[in-house]
């Protein structure tokens, strides 16, 4: 059982439809394909325009960073994907300052407000909505919105790799939001996704940056149906299939609702058996504990329990264990994967075990709702 916050499980369906015969993507064939997915990418963000780039999230990154950076970038740093921003700007020799905080806490939108105020050269803020180190929430839209009323020429990049797919984001003041296609998309890696407004549209036109990811070229290309160099094919395809999927079942809002439900059902459950959430903030995304037992706890999971959950890196490696919430996740995993935690904890001595997380998971996901 796969529940580390990505890679996620790639749906039996989604694997189909990659399997198939591949096409060339100079066709009018995969054009289509690629027009119909686009469409589906246009109801997923709800933003004025969409590109894809064969790449890893980080990719995309490196795309916002340098295309979207004129003058100067403020980072958000609460945790290892905030630091690559500013690894980003360092290896491109991009002016930059930074916020940090430890990976348990979120930027403070006063903070970035004093920030802005104090350094008019800054003219990109690049932040995570769910940065996945720690698993917490930026408060991003307080935050981009306070920054568009001091200067709304300021570029909001918000990397959402964690988050489309997960929750219902407010892009009104969102310049860039970024995903990848291993996370809540339930695809292999290998395709990255940017949602544009047309204010970074605009500011990409007007001094392009780069090569390969030079947004300016892939928009132009993709407005035509394909793209700049060669496409990810299979990849689209099945982000095709599982777009389609999600709106044929329920839509995008029963996909985020049952996320919601499920994150929090998880976050009683292990609260009610003496676990420490560690993110101030949580995301939806994945439930995040705190605990110096997270590795013989983990280890008991694999080997006993059949259940693959994630821990820590850098410095809180060893201290915590996270927990996927994202893509279709069945009811029975989330309430197997708690159980398995309780019973792991029966066996390291830190409690009896008494069905107490289980019993309050499916309270919550279940009679409380």
């Amino acid at each position: 059982m796969l529940l580390t916050p990505g890679p996620t499980p790639v749906p039996e369906f989604v694997r189909k439809a990659m399997a198939d015969v591949t096409i060339h993507h100079r066709t009018p064939e995969f054009e289509k394909i690629f027009e119909e997915t686009r469409e589906l990418l246009f109801e997923l963000y709800g933003m004025d325009e969409v590109v894809m780039l064969a790449s890893s999230g980080s990719g995309a990154m490196e795309a916002c960073v340098t295309n979207l950076t004129h003058k100067k970038a403020l980072t958000i740093n609460s945790g290892k994907f905030g630091d690559r921003f500013g690894k980003i700007c360092k290896a491109f020799d991009i002016d930059y300052t930074e916020i940090k905080n430890e990976w348990n806490t979120p930027v403070s939108v006063d903070a970035v407000v004093e920030t802005i105020k104090n350094d008019k050269d800054i003219d990109a803020i690049f932040i995570q909505l769910c940065e996945s180190a720690g698993g917490l929430r930026h408060p991003v839209e307080e935050m981009a919105k306070a920054v568009k009323e001091i200067n709304p020429n300021i570029s909001i990049v918000a990397d959402g790799i964690t988050a489309i797919g997960v929750e219902k984001i407010d892009v009104t003041n969102l310049d860039a939001v970024i995903t990848g296609s291993q996370k809540a998309l339930m695809l292999p890696p290998g395709l990255a996704i940017i949602g544009l407004s047309n204010n970074a549209v605009a500011k990409i036109e007007e001094k392009p940056r780069g090569f390969y990811f030079n947004l300016a070229t892939e928009i132009k290309k993709q407005k035509t149906n394909t793209t700049a160099w060669t496409a990810a094919t299979t990849l689209i395809i099945g982000l095709k299939a599982i777009l389609s999927h999600i709106k044929e079942n329920g839509g995008f809002e029963k996909l985020y609702e049952d996320t919601a439900i499920r994150a929090k059902a998880t976050r009683e459950a292990l609260k009610a058996i003496g676990c420490e959430i560690y993110p101030k903030t949580p995301a939806n995304a994945m439930t995040t504990i705190y605990t110096e037992n997270a590795p013989a706890i983990r280890k008991i999971l694999k080997t006993k329990y059949n259940v693959n959950i994630a821990g820590g890196q850098d410095h809180i490696k060893t201290l915590i264990f996270r927990i996927n919430h994202m893509g279709l996740v069945e009811d029975f995993e989330a309430s197997w994967v708690v159980n398995a935690i309780e019973l792991a904890m029966d066996e390291l001595g830190l409690r009896t075990f008494d069905g107490t997380a289980s019993r309050v998971l499916l309270e919550n996901m279940f009679k409380g709702n």
